[in-house]
């Protein structure tokens, strides 16, 4: 049986410290930012925060445990470096998918009153308005916002007598859950799907998925509405007659700017309604505070919200009463 090597030629294993310690300082960070999102929305995010978080520890215990010099070779010593590397780069991207948290003024929101009732889970929050609704509303949010940000507009649509379905989708990317409106679109009530920024390219992706009553298919059980919040398509929908369209998007808009928007016409229905928000920025589609890259507002973020909801609410086919 071999002796053991030296107590003197042990030493930590500073890549794997190195690694570890990227990781538990990105963990920190996003429990420390973002810890009321990590609890109320979508368990995807937190899971691999927690499961990366348990990695950290291991790295670090492992790398303080005083062992041997690791074998020495090029390759061996290649694929450590990659490995740290590897560490580090999924603690960047831990932290870039931070969410914008909501502010206070959203999440006073998400409490039900005499007109709206609120059930809100880790995979939505469902404003109910009192009697039958007239309409439904689903929307996607925004990249890596925080789904309860949008609660005030959603309150003040539910409030005219929709029924909003606010999602929460893995990540805070609402790619990721496109298909989710088909849990709630239903033949008994009109519905409209939309989105905010990237939540508006997976609404519109949504009812591009779905069977076009215009061109006869008979599985077309639902007529789809579409409302874009400060966005655009990625699908072509300019042959859907069958699909009502509304764009809502701000002057000042700095991430999906007028001539992003402008840029996409060809992609949505020729009859779609274009309205814009004077002095709005993309912030102003919800309450998250500032967003790097955004424009400066021209307006403020009240009338620029009671201008989204009203328009939103003309597209759904319902009297404002927001207020």
């Amino acid at each position: 049986m071999p002796a053991p090597a030296p107590t003197s030629r042990r030493r930590p294993r500073w890549l794997r410290l190195l690694a570890g310690a990227a990781i538990g300082v990105a963990v920190a960070a996003v429990v420390a930012s973002s810890w009321g999102a990590l609890l109320a929305n979508h368990p995807a995010y937190p899971a691999v925060v927690l499961g990366i978080g348990i990695l950290a520890v291991a790295l670090l215990v492992s790398g303080l445990r005083r062992r041997p010099p690791p074998r020495g070779g090029a390759p061996r010593t290649t694929l450590r470096v990659l490995a740290a590397l590897g560490g580090v780069g999924l603690a960047a991207t831990v932290l870039w998918l931070r969410p914008f948290p909501a502010e206070q003024v959203a999440l006073d929101a998400l409490a039900s009153d005499d007109d709206v009732t609120i059930t809100d889970t880790r995979t939505r929050t469902i404003f109910e308005p009192v009697g039958v609704p007239a309409a439904g509303f689903v929307l996607y949010p925004g990249a890596r916002v925080d789904p309860r940000a949008y609660a005030v507009l959603a309150h003040d649509i539910a409030r005219a007598g929709v029924r909003v379905i606010a999602l929460k989708c893995p990540f805070d990317l609402a790619l990721l859950c496109e298909g989710a409106a088909d849990s709630y679109v239903s033949p008994d009530l009109a519905w409209t799907v939309g989105g905010h920024s990237l939540g508006g390219v997976a609404a519109a992706g949504y009812v591009a998925g779905t069977p076009d009553s215009s061109a006869g298919d008979a599985s077309a059980e639902v007529t789809l509405g579409l409302v874009l919040w400060a966005s655009y398509p990625n699908d072509d929908l300019s042959g859907r007659s069958d699909v009502t369209a509304t764009s809502i998007y701000g002057s000042n808009d700095g991430l999906t700017t007028p001539a992003d928007v402008d840029g996409r016409r060809d992609l949505l229905p020729p009859d779609t309604t274009y309205v814009r928000v004077d002095g709005a920025i993309h912030a102003f589609f919800g309450d998250y505070g500032p967003q790097p890259g955004d424009g400066e507002p021209g307006t403020s973020r009240d009338d620029a919200q009671a201008q989204i909801v009203a328009a939103t609410l003309a597209a759904l086919g319902a009297s404002s009463t927001a207020g």
